[in-house]
């Protein structure tokens, strides 16, 4: 295949395609970091690091709390990604499992999941559909005869006068306020 041949979309281009149409209806990115926010929530409680022959239990007595913390935000993350109707709901619900995740699960996680979850539920509870680009209405002749544009009034050429006799030297003040009235400026509460 040389330079100048045209390289015919396959079917990676496609379903790329399709992903890029899909991912841009819906909350992703919020959903992406929600579900990857509730991980190290449900994770960490339940790892045991290894260093050399010494074993380091993270477990707490909120073990429960912290999986079931982080199975609620995959969820979330998931629901955003596939219904994404409840973004608003599923964003509050985030957010409030991230800042319940600080006391309950080692800090939110280690604070990697409480921020991701945090970020990913404010994402979702601003993210708004867009609206689709709207087709413009055909063109009418705008063209008076010779070719010269139409105007919308057929007699701007002539200056009609806005003075009116009765009003010369009239103040123009509607709200009564003005130190001629005696007010000083200041409207009074009755």
């Amino acid at each position: 295949m040389s330079a100048e041949t045209p390289a015919v979309p396959g079917q990676f281009t496609r379903r790329r395609l399709q992903f890029r149409a899909w991912r841009g209806t819906r909350p992703f990115w919020a959903g992406l970091f929600v579900l990857l926010g509730g991980l190290p929530i449900a994770y960490f409680p339940y790892a045991n690091l290894q260093i050399g022959h010494l074993t380091l239990a993270m477990a707490t007595t909120a073990g429960a709390g912290s999986l079931i913390i982080g199975v609620l935000l995959v969820v979330l993350g998931i629901s955003l990604w596939f219904q994404k109707h409840v973004r608003t709901f599923a964003g509050v619900a985030a957010i409030l499992l991230a800042l319940v995740s600080i006391p309950v699960s080692n800090i939110g996680g280690f604070l990697i999941g409480f921020l991701l979850a945090l970020i990913g539920g404010a994402m979702a509870v601003s993210w708004a559909p867009g609206t689709p680009p709207e087709s413009e209405p055909a063109q009418q002749d705008t063209t008076a005869a010779g070719g010269s544009p139409k105007g919308l009034d057929p007699d701007t050429t002539v200056l009609k006068p806005v003075r009116d006799d009765a009003e010369v030297g009239k103040s123009n003040d509607l709200s009564g306020t003005s130190p001629a009235n005696g007010a000083n400026g200041r409207h009074s509460a009755g």
